[in-house]
């Protein structure tokens, strides 16, 4: 498969791949770029030429554009090692960022019709995602993509589009991290969460996800447990029980802080890590009911 790539003007410029990158979100331009591991084809590969190739005027263009081979002339010259260093830095962010966000899309196309329902709710709190993070472009290109995306899902059938699925989830296991793995889940379970209902459908559906994400349950029942304000719920939130000793609360939360700390996520952009601060100050809200239900 060709790797995927959107047409994006005067991405270049002299003040670094973080600050363009900024940049191109202020304007709406998201999922541009290329997709990172999705590029090596398998079944978000198939998505993405289905779901991605038709949306856009520039299809499945090729990378090598003027403005990103590298510059002519001496090979040793050092503007010409800086800027293609420059290079394969954007390119490494914007390949984690992409594949994360459309790995994100694909996966909520499942939780959404989990319920046999495609719910105004649902779909309103990815628009309000994509709004605040990306602009009014993404908005309408993100709805367009769920929307090719629960096509596919009615041709394929619901057991062939749940394989697709869960051919998706093992791929992403295999090439993103635990921490990005977990901030995923946390926004499908958000999504899941937008009618002020978590149907049961909808928790074995973010159940087989997380598993063929090798997530463990016991990741999925902690967040199902977050932002909750009775102790019982903080306890679930660090996976143990409330008869667990002094040393062992410490010694879950400290293993909470490190699987989800923000920086585990801090290549994704500047509002996928504000997310993951929210829900690691959610886990330290229930870290501090039990530690003050206990006197520590």
């Amino acid at each position: 498969m060709q790797a995927v790539i959107f047409h994006r003007q005067n991405q270049r410029g002299p003040s670094g791949p973080l600050a363009q990158r900024h940049q191109d979100m202020a304007t709406g331009k998201w999922i541009g770029g290329f997709l990172g591991f999705i590029m090596g084809g398998g079944p978000l590969g198939a998505l993405a030429g289905f779901a991605l190739g038709a949306l856009f005027d520039a299809g499945l263009n090729s990378v090598n554009t003027a403005d990103n081979t590298s510059s002519s002339g001496n090979a040793h010259d050092g503007y010409s090692q800086d800027r293609q260093h420059t290079y394969r830095q954007r390119r490494t962010y914007e390949g984690e960022r992409n594949s994360f966000l459309f790995s994100l899309l694909v996966l909520a196309s499942y939780i959404i019709r989990a319920d046999g329902r495609i719910m105004h709710s649902e779909m309103e709190l990815v628009r309000q995602f994509l709004r605040r993070n990306f602009g009014e472009t993404a908005v309408k290109q993100g709805e367009q993509i769920l929307l090719r995306l629960f096509e596919e899902a009615k041709k394929m059938g619901s057991y062939e589009y749940g394989d697709t699925i869960r051919k998706c989830c093992r791929q992403i296991a295999a090439n993103m991290s635990y921490g990005q793995r977990l901030q995923l889940l946390d926004f499908l379970l958000m999504i899941a969460r937008a009618d002020s209902h978590v149907d049961a459908s909808e928790i074995d559906a973010l159940r087989e996800v997380a598993q063929h994400l090798n997530l463990s349950a016991a990741d999925l029942d902690s967040m199902l447990n977050l932002g909750q304000k009775d102790l019982e719920s903080a306890y679930r939130v660090l996976g143990v029980a409330s008869t667990a000793t002094d040393s062992q609360v410490k010694d879950a939360y400290r293993r909470m802080a490190l699987r989800h700390h923000p920086d585990r996520v801090a290549t994704l952009g500047e509002d996928i890590k504000k997310a993951a601060e929210k829900k690691f100050q959610e886990i330290n809200d229930a870290k501090e009911r039990i530690y003050r239900a206990r006197g520590l």
